[in-house]
């Protein structure tokens, strides 16, 4: 009696938690907070990092102790980054202006006092790279020179000077620098195959390169960190997934960095991608992350030199760190003594922190306690994995978020379906997601849209179709340059599952995206008009003759490898820009821009919003000056996110 008694209470429980949360506004779910990008100050007694809690991006510390947050910065605009420099005399970030992503460097006292600039071309944009283990120099990539390309700098902290340690025409960026400053890793994109790039080592006394990673085809290379004898890196060479890897100069007590003298082994061969590499400078400890389905699991492992196992493993096994729950796991870093690793967590019910890991008591402490607006974390909806075949039998993954059970206009559920769905007597409203990229990846990260949606009475299913990131180098690359409609066809299958679901009502299914996920958007209302009944495109690519003509040129030499070139490849680009098929779309649409896109120029969004405007279809325009790729300001997602809910249900709830 007491075990029903019990199962009644806690169903009443979630019961009242489900009905509590229709009562939301999406004001509250915009204004969950999050913190990002930890950095340990070198007593290791406080840590910087990023909260979005004023409303944009901005720097806090907070003390490991019993400490209160406190706020250090306070722009309009995003900070990007935060380090706590090495010496303890100050910290640095970086922003940029408006969303136009030109970042620029700033330092501060550890108080937030005394600011200034580091850089100030508000015209050049400045990718950071790394900072010395002693505070006392930055190194980064700038396209100052030619604004096509970019160099390697560095730059003493002290006296401001900056010196150019290493040009070549092509996307380089510091990956690794050692304790004196005098090699560097740098990686180069190539410029004829997509998601490939190589590490070169530069001796910036010389200024001479060597080319570490000879490669054929398509290869990535990251996660780079020196060690005594050599580097540990990722890579997925000759295979399908990044591992773990070490490149091992065999006569270690030289400055022989030649082919002949230098091997590479496998540390972790997981047949899923490694990634989020980090170790202290010259350390013996390295953690990092493994993405299994698109969870993270985090492991710890020995570095040992001098004759003994390349890698040993703690406790004759690799350590795997407990998580709170299964989530995502970002921004790894040490302290300087190896004692703590500091890394945020997030999930689909849990918004992002930062956490303590003590490597000595093996304990985890939430360092970080983001506001959740006064919304019940218990309405969070978690999203089930599925999977479905589409045109040529191959297997697509995407996230499916179930709406509440009693909400959706109080329709009934049945028992599950064989998948372990719940099965409505009734259908509902569905949206189909799609990411951005195209090389990423929908992982089951929060989401305070998706629940706010969900709350509201819809469906999602967030889709990986092919090109996507995460699931082997051969389905990343399925939809390069010839292939590109075969991912849009994906989305097309994708309506096809949700119909043998039961939940989706065919005439009420929406498509929305950003950024390549926008292209996707329009894409897909082009070329099936009639599986849809909404459409939000964000910052997405309307034509790919204007998009390569007005993008920055950097990018555009980054997304022909892609996307292909006008010169080779123009006819078909044109056949597949919407815009060329702008008069197939029937749905109604929302389009999204922001004026100081960098990436997709708002003039995309014009022309597909003038070309339907002039045919008299209906479609709702949202143009905002201060932002750049998407809308990040609070102000403006407050006023953007109830337009955008509003207009979905106008027309997905007829």
């Amino acid at each position: 009696m007491k075990i029903v008694f019990t199962a009644f209470m806690l169903g009443l429980i979630g019961l009242c938690a489900s009905s509590d949360a229709q009562n939301y506004t999406i004001q509250q779910y915009l204004n969950i907070k999050s913190a990002t990008a930890p950095t340990f100050s070198p007593d290791s007694k406080r840590i910087a990092y990023i909260s979005n809690v004023s409303g944009t991006s901005q720097v806090w510390t907070v003390a490991l102790t019993m400490g209160v947050p406190r706020q250090l910065t306070n722009y309009e605009d995003n900070v990007s980054f935060v380090r706590w420099l090495g010496d303890g005399s100050g910290i640095i970030f970086g922003k940029a202006k408006g969303g136009d992503e030109n970042t620029q460097f700033f330092w501060m006292k550890p108080d937030g006092t005394s600011v200034r600039s580091l850089t100030d071309e508000p015209g050049v944009r400045h990718n950071f790279g790394e900072v010395s283990a002693d505070g006392k120099f930055i190194t980064y990539a700038s396209n100052k020179r030619n604004r096509q390309f970019f160099d390697i700098y560095s730059m003493d902290l002290t006296t401001g000077k900056e010196e150019l340690q290493y040009q070549q025409d092509g996307n380089n960026d510091v990956v690794a620098v050692n304790d004196s400053g005098s090699k560097l890793i740098v990686s180069r994109d190539g410029t004829e195959l997509s998601l490939d790039n190589d590490l070169y080592l530069i001796d910036t006394r010389t200024k001479t390169e060597i080319r570490l990673t000879p490669h054929s085809g398509s290869a990535e290379y990251s996660g780079v960190h020196f060690v005594a004898d050599g580097i540990v890196f990722t890579h997925n060479d000759g295979r399908e997934f990044s591992g773990l890897a070490q490149m091992r100069k065999k006569n270690a007590s030289g400055d022989d960095w030649s082919a002949q003298n230098r091997e590479v082994s496998m540390v972790d061969d997981a047949k899923w991608d490694v990634g989020g590499v980090e170790m202290s400078p010259y350390g013996n400890l390295m953690a990092y992350t493994l993405n299994r389905e698109g969870f993270s699991e985090l492991y710890l492992r020995h570095y040992e030199t001098g004759g003994k196992p390349l890698i040993t493993t703690i406790d004759k096994t690799s350590e795997v760190v407990k998580l709170p729950g299964q989530g995502i796991v970002g921004n790894l870093t040490f302290n300087k003594d190896q004692t703590k690793l500091a890394f945020t967590f997030n999930s689909s019910i849990r918004n992002s922190d930062v956490w303590i890991y003590d490597l000595k008591t093996k304990s985890l402490k939430q360092a970080t306690k983001s506001s959740y607006a006064g919304v019940a974390p218990q309405t969070f909806i978690e999203p089930k994995l599925i999977k479905y075949k589409s045109f040529d039998g191959r297997e697509i993954s995407a996230w499916f978020y179930e709406p509440s059970r009693t909400r959706s206009f109080g329709l009934k559920m049945t028992d599950p379906d064989s998948r372990g769905m719940a099965v409505r007597k009734s259908p509902v409203p569905m949206i189909v997601s799609v990411h951005g990229g195209p090389e990423g990846q929908e992982r089951p990260g929060f989401s305070a849209l998706y629940q706010y949606y969900i709350s509201r009475g819809y469906a999602i299913l967030a889709t990986n179709v092919r090109g996507s990131t995460g699931y082997g180098k051969t389905f990343t690359h399925l939809d390069d340059v010839r292939n590109r409609e075969d991912s849009v066809k994906d989305l097309a299958y994708a309506v096809e599952w949700l119909k043998t679901s039961a939940w989706a009502d065919p005439k009420r299914i929406a498509v929305m995206g950003g950024s390549y996920g926008g292209y996707m958007t329009l894409a897909a209302i082009t070329l099936y008009p009639e599986l849809w009944a909404a459409a939000v495109d964000t910052v997405g690519i309307a034509n790919w003759e204007s998009f390569f003509k007005n993008t920055s040129g950097y990018r555009r030499r980054q997304r022909e490898v892609e996307y292909g070139s006008m010169e080779k490849d123009g006819d078909f680009l044109r056949s597949i820009s919407p815009i060329a098929k702008v008069d197939r779309i029937k749905c109604p649409l929302f389009v999204i821009a922001g004026k100081n896109d960098p990436r997709v120029p708002y003039t995309e969004a014009e022309q597909i919003v003038g070309a339907l405007r002039k045919r008299g279809a209906t479609v709702e325009y949202k143009l905002y000056d201060d932002e750049g790729h998407g809308v990040s300001k609070l102000k403006n997602r407050l006023e953007l996110y109830p337009l955008v809910a509003d207009f979905l249900d106008k027309n997905m709830k007829k």
